[in-house]
């Protein structure tokens, strides 16, 4: 297997691949089943937390995958790549064109977040979408701080499944801490941590508008829909992120992580 080049944003190493490179790699690793494969869908967020906490970065460096999910950091890593992006890799188009492509029984899948009532929704939208797909199992985890016990249950129902693909959709950065915590107890597959493309599959919340996605306006349209949930992580973050990118620029980092 080829490795995927990979450009760095405030130290998080994202691929630079588009769509198609990102499911191939995965269904790849999927196929071969040696290892629990862990991939993250990278968001200003994402980068901004890995760069203030030691914790989270320590996480998001156990991941073998980091995608750029949002549209500031493919301009950022379009200003060093010689073959520049065209897109993101959107975490929840990510979802259904893997779904798509592995469609039969010789795929399985399995979905680990939400409530039970949210999880049924799901399966019932994306079989309609995906008639030949293969549901292996869903699990609603508990809310708040798991037990060791509730480690155990879902590695239990993660093996028992067979899946080749078991999506997170935690939210972040619970979603990447436990992935990281967990990732050698795991059952060989590829674990991709898709926040809340759940919700939006399910239809319990909108997306913005593709031409909104386009010009990275994406957390605007989230922000005026979730404000007491989202405006410090859009606020408060996004201005992090620019903050950052700004002294990197003046005073480049001494370890080599920008």
């Amino acid at each position: 297997m080829n490795p995927i080049p990979t450009s760095s944003v405030l130290g998080t190493a994202l691929a630079a691949t588009d769509y198609d490179g990102a499911v191939a790699h995965a269904m790849e690793c999927a196929v071969e089943k040696k290892r629990a494969l862990l991939v993250a869908l990278a968001n200003t967020h994402l980068v901004t937390l890995a760069r203030r906490d030691a914790q989270f970065r320590a996480a998001i460096d156990a991941f073998d995958l980091a995608l750029p999910d949002g549209m500031p950091l493919v301009w950022v890593m379009n200003r060093r790549l010689s073959t520049p992006l065209r897109d993101r890799v959107y975490g929840p188009t990510f979802m259904l064109r893997c779904l798509e492509a592995t469609q039969g029984e010789s795929w399985k899948h399995m979905f680990i977040g939400g409530t039970d009532e949210l999880l049924a929704v799901l399966r019932e939208k994306l079989l309609a979408r995906f008639p030949k797909l293969q549901i292996a199992a869903l699990h609603s985890p508990p809310f708040g701080e798991w037990s060791a016990e509730d480690d155990s249950r879902i590695l239990v129902a993660i093996e028992k499944s067979g899946a080749h693909f078991v999506w997170i959709g935690l939210g972040c950065p619970k979603q990447e801490l436990w992935l990281a915590r967990m990732k050698h107890r795991l059952p060989p597959a590829v674990y991709p941590a898709v926040g809340a493309a759940f919700a939006f599959h399910a239809g319990r919340v909108k997306q913005a508008p593709l031409w909104l996605q386009r010009i990275g306006m994406e957390w605007l349209f989230r922000l005026c829909a979730e404000p007491r949930r989202l405006w410090r992580r859009y606020f408060v973050f996004n201005t992090l992120f620019v903050f950052y990118l700004m002294k990197d620029s003046v005073f480049p980092p001494k370890t080599g992580k920008s």
